[in-house]
């Protein structure tokens, strides 16, 4: 591939995007309009195709680190924290424009946590805490945890529902392996918080775990309800 300058104007990633649209351009052309120019010997749009290929697509790198980032060839400090803040602004913009008043559906709360919770690299717990109406009173993180484990108790749960004065809650978490099957620890942790919900008269509503698509979840996330948990 020649250098971006080198292309027909009507080729180069920046004048596509003015003339098309975004959703015209490939990730690897995102990114290397983020990156602005690429190294001797490769393009920008062949170090964002670098990026993808490294780590493994665009949620992977939007899951990795600024260090990890700038050790790329052709992209460095500078324009790893440029792509961290471009991620980061995206992440801030599905939280804003997402977010739903009612919360009743597995659809509902992936709609409203799905895409932020898909890329953590560590275990978050969250409480979406709602009212009589299942209106949407706010959302809690509960425990945040490594790679694969986040510790969360009963008590620590329902203590941001009585704060918020909220009339019933979803148990949210992630899976970072990206399988959002349940494991033994999550099943038990489901039947202690229900019943302890049961005593404070505030129902667990749903237990959601979020993962990637798969054939056993094509909506990328796991529902104990629908499974008949709840």
């Amino acid at each position: 591939m020649s250098r971006i300058h080198d292309m027909a104007e009507e080729d180069r990633p920046r004048e596509r995007l003015a003339r098309h649209g975004a959703s015209a351009m490939s990730e690897a052309e995102l990114i290397a309009i983020l990156l602005r120019v690429g190294v001797q010997g490769l393009s920008a749009v062949q170090v964002g195709q670098g990026l993808l290929d490294k780590f493994s697509g665009i949620q992977g790198l939007a899951q990795a680190g600024v260090d990890e980032m700038a050790l790329v060839k052709g992209v460095g400090p500078a324009k790893a924290v440029q792509l961290k803040a471009a991620f980061e602004l995206g992440v801030r913009f599905a939280r804003q424009e997402r977010r739903v008043r009612v919360i009743s559906t597995p659809e509902q709360v992936d709609k409203l946590l799905g895409d932020e919770m898909r890329m953590l690299t560590a275990e978050s717990v969250r409480a979406i805490l709602v009212d009589t109406r299942l209106q949407l009173k706010g959302v809690e993180e509960i425990s945040k945890g490594l790679l694969n484990e986040a510790l969360v108790r009963p008590r620590e749960f329902f203590a941001a529902a009585i704060a918020r004065k909220a009339y019933g809650a979803f148990l949210v978490h992630n899976h970072p392996s990206g399988d959002p099957t349940p494991s033994q620890a999550d099943i038990r942790l489901t039947r202690e918080i229900a019943e302890a919900g049961k005593l404070l008269q505030i129902p667990l509503i749903d237990h959601i775990i979020v993962g990637h698509k798969s054939p056993a979840c094509p909506g990328g996330w796991f529902s104990f309800k629908s499974a008949g948990y709840l």
